[in-house]
């Protein structure tokens, strides 16, 4: 039981919204009540950054759809702004591993209702179990059904599925397709209960590498997709036929007739390979089956595609090229609903030169590609590529032929035609979604069909470390998979990554704080260093030389003016060097895996930490020695910074629940340290402008205080503490990394595993746009343009009718029936009671006199909707169209 006591500090709650509905779960126990204090919570835009192994649209609205990913959550389509709209940020530290997605399902008989099955690992990297969250709103708010087992989001085989799927008949039966021998699972009442299907005879026996002992590849992938024949059944009663997925080579494909109630082999199947996905045609009577060698998403050397006759029992092998000829298996699979004639697979596991997808408009009897070999190296693209929305997606690469950049993509497990549309289709990757408007293209003689990132507002980077310099670019980030990147804007995608080298993750990266434009970065690459420089504020960067034995990035600081550095990295002690890493000498005193950190006003002083022990140098790095201050944290789980302008003045967070865990202040350059006694964890600290008549800078902190988990805020040197973010916005695990920014006080940037990097303005602070809003005439025109049970779309159009421009405006009104905007566009928002606020982004702050500018939103409500009354800006009240 979690002890609570009374706080004489302040905890506030950030009401503010990210951009996109909030989900927050529906709470059963009481919470503890706080006060509250507005912030608005964003993405620094990188679009995409990660693996989306599922893409799901609704088969009976259009353009419902619903995207799925291993670390970073569930979104939902926005087809008014063409944007992804986060749906599991309410996940809190205590579930993190319930940002893993491992099946999504949108009910084809109710749209509104939408489940996620959630779970990282199944093994013991993740201390929860999995759980099916419910949805009737689309996922803007959700209730929790806990399994006994666990769930493996980012498990091998996570691209195969869908494993959860909802009875196109009878809406209140789902069945969910569990790993590790758990079986096939049912809920009859919406998901509210589950319980085994005893009946189902094979829980599955393939795993990636059965002789793991860590568990990871060694786990039973287990039922990996479910499928329902809709043409066996009728409104209100179960479907008869269900066809089911298992992670058995010789068996891999299972059929009931009688709703479930027995299951047998389906007779006649291929054996050898594992079935990622079955996708039913009912109007011709195909079941159409991709095989891989194996779980995927990575591997994969041989496949087939198979189109199973679902009235005579007859299998067919469709597969494009012959078995000697694929080096990769097939996994994803889809059918146009519209010609349903025409079905595409993909070459998931084509790493060189590029993936393939294959389309057939006769039901796989013949089959075209999306590119072929003239003559080897060159190719003839079926397709054009643009992705200037997301110019990273080149890598800064210059690949030989056949390799082209930007790829189409690889671990393209994930492949959907819009049931509504032919001429869209999107496909997930490794690193982004990709999709195209003129897919039938692709049929013409000559024709070519144009591919895009459709990804905005889709998240996904796991963040290692963040640096906020005084000058030069507002934040420096540190990245898993796509290295990092250097935001010269907040709002707008970067060029491109890091190169020069291209890390495939950077672990740690620090600037001279007496010289921002000197940065150094550490991370993981197979071959070449494992260190660069920047001379230019991450502009630009250049190798350094590694010391012998360095087999990964660890942790790097860079000496105050930018004259030496100090580098513990993996595989080798820590090492110091002046000038930019062409000879490193090692350091004494101090052992390897130690943290490093630099004093921010002393270029001599560094300090480090490790297992339990802090050290401190005077001579630039050559020797440390162990400072005397005790009752530290014993473990390695630990984050310190040392505070900019206060030589000596250093913080510490981090700890263990089975032993010292806080945070720790010394003022004597790490000689002694007191603990704050009002934090009961922290686990990051970093500093940000002081606030209005403050000495000391803004402390932050992912911490819990007074028995709630959150983000902290501190004006005071850590007296008091204010809570900055909410239950719907809690991002899951959030302790790898936090800086505030030194130019704008409040603003927060907090880096989260899965869900990109987070950051936060105060009320007041839009980011740096425009204050409230103008005096002047105005009129608004208020439109509904989508209701639904318990949410609905408006749009809304400001025009100043007045005879001066407006640079930036405000706009207010308030719901007289309660309602609530859950996700905004074309403008920011803040709401206070039943008063909501909208304002300009930084692109549309400027209204001529007679222009208009319009926004849209989405919002909930209950009971009534009636159209607010009033508006103001500037408060002036507006007439209203």
């Amino acid at each position: 039981m979690r002890r609570t006591r009374i706080l004489t500090t302040v905890l506030a709650l950030a009401a503010g919204l990210l951009s996109g509905a909030p989900a927050a779960l529906a709470a059963e126990a009481p919470q503890a009540a706080l006060t509250a204090d507005t912030y608005t919570w964003k993405n620094a835009r990188i679009d995409g950054g990660g693996f989306v192994p599922g893409i799901v649209f609704n088969r009976t609205e259009k353009d419902l759809a619903y995207a799925r990913t291993d670390i970073g959550g569930a979104y939902r389509w926005q087809e008014p702004t063409q944007t992804w709209t986060p749906l599991l940020d309410h996940v809190g530290w205590d579930d993190w591993g319930h940002t893993g997605v491992v099946s999504v399902a949108s009910d084809s008989v109710d749209p509104d209702r939408v489940y996620a099955a959630v779970g990282t690992y199944t093994n013991d990297w993740d201390p929860g179990n999995g759980a099916v969250l419910r949805s009737a709103d689309r996922g803007a708010t959700w209730k929790k059904a806990d399994l006994p087992f666990k769930l493996g989001g980012n498990m091998p085989g996570r691209g195969m599925g869908e494993r959860l799927a909802v009875d196109p008949h009878d809406n209140d039966v789902l069945y969910l397709g569990a790993p590790s021998g758990n079986g096939l699972w049912r809920s009859t009442d919406a998901g509210a209960t589950w319980a085994e299907v005893t009946a189902f005879p094979n829980p599955g026996d393939y795993a990636q590498d059965p002789g793991d002992t860590s568990g990871y590849a060694s786990d039973n992938q287990g039922i990996v997709w479910v499928t329902f024949d809709e043409s066996t059944g009728s409104a209100g009663t179960a479907t008869r036929t269900v066809y089911v997925g298992v992670a058995d080579k010789e068996n891999a494909v299972y059929r009931s007739t009688d709703a479930g109630a027995t299951w047998q082999r389906i007779p006649g199947q291929p054996t050898g390979y594992l079935a990622h996905k079955g996708v039913l045609d009912a109007e011709n009577g195909y079941l159409y089956l991709a095989y891989s060698d194996t779980g995927g998403p990575y591997d994969g050397g041989k496949g087939r595609l198979y189109r199973y006759a679902t009235a005579t029992g007859t299998w067919t092998d469709i597969s494009p090229v012959a078995e000697a000829d694929t080096y990769y298996g097939f996994s994803g699979l889809t059918v146009d609903r519209q010609n349903p004639g025409t079905v595409m697979a993909t070459a998931y596991s084509s790493w060189w030169p590029d993936t393939q997808i294959f389309r057939s408009t006769d039901s796989g009897g013949t089959w075209t590609q999306a590119w072929n070999y003239t003559s080897y190296p060159t190719r003839e693209n079926r397709y054009t590529m643009d992705v200037s929305s997301s110019p990273w997606l080149t890598w800064g690469a210059n690949p030989s032929p056949p390799e082209e950049t930007p790829k189409l993509g690889w671990m393209t497990e994930a492949l959907e035609i819009d049931p509504f549309d032919s001429d869209r289709m999107m496909y997930g990757t490794g690193a982004t979604v990709y999709g195209t408007e003129n897919l039938t293209n692709w049929d013409d003689d000559g024709g070519r069909f144009t591919i895009e990132p459709m990804v905005r507002g889709l998240e996904e980077t796991a963040v290692n470390d963040l640096a906020a310099p005084p000058s030069g670019a507002p934040l420096l980030s540190a990245l898993g998979d796509v290295g990092g990147f250097r935001h010269t804007s907040l709002t707008e995608v970067p060029s491109m990554m890091f190169t020069s080298p291209n890390f495939t993750s950077t672990t740690s990266l620090d600037f001279a704080e007496a010289n921002p434009d000197t940065v150094v970065r550490a991370g993981n690459l197979d071959t070449g260093p494992h260190i660069a420089f920047s001379t230019d504020n991450g502009a630009n960067w250049f190798g350094g030389t590694d010391p012998a034995g360095v087999s990964g990035g660890g942790t790097v600081a860079a000496g105050a003016d930018g004259s030496r550095f100090v580098w513990s990295p993996q595989g080798a002690g820590v090492h110091f060097t002046t000038g930019f890493g062409t000879s490193w000498q090692a350091s004494s005193g101090i052992p390897a895996g130690a943290v490093v950190e630099s004093d921010r006003v002393d270029p001599e002083t560094f300090y480090g930490f490790k297992s339990g022990t802090f050290y401190v140098s005077t001579d630039g790095g050559a020797t440390f020695t162990p400072s005397a201050a005790a009752g530290l944290p014993a473990g390695d789980s630990v984050r310190f910074k040392a505070l900019p302008g206060g030589e000596g003045d250093i913080w510490l967070a981090g700890g263990a629940a089975d032993g010292p865990y806080g945070l720790w202040h010394s003022t004597d350059g790490g000689a002694t340290f007191t603990k704050l006694s009002d934090v009961d964890e922290a686990d990051t600290i970093g500093f940000g402008k002081a606030a209005p008549g403050a000495s000391y800078q803004t402390l932050f902190t992912s911490a819990e205080i007074g028995g709630v988990r959150g983000i902290f805020r501190s004006t005071d040197q850590g007296a008091t503490w204010t809570r900055v973010n909410d239950d719907a916005h809690q991002w899951g695990w959030t302790g790898a990394a936090i800086t505030g920014d030194p130019r704008v006080y409040g603003r927060v940037y907090v880096a989260t595993n899965g869900r990109g990097v987070i950051y936060g303005d105060t009320a007041g602070d839009d980011g740096g746009g425009p204050g409230p809003g103008p005096a002047g005439a105005c009129t608004v025109t208020y439109t509904i343009t989508n209701q639904w049970s318990g949410g609905f779309q408006a749009d809304v159009r400001l025009t100043n009718t007045g005879s001066s421009p407006w640079n930036g405006w405000a706009l207010d009104w308030s719901f007289a029936n309660g309602q609530k905007v859950t996700q905004m566009w074309n403008a920011e928002h803040t709401r206070s009671g039943t008063t909501v606020t909208a304002r300009n982004t930084g692109w549309n702050a400027n209204v001529p006199a007679g222009a208009s500018v319009g926004f849209g939103f989405t919002g909930e409500w209950s009971g009534a909707n009636a159209k607010p009354a009033s508006f103001t800006v500037g408060g002036r009240t507006c007439s209203t169209g």
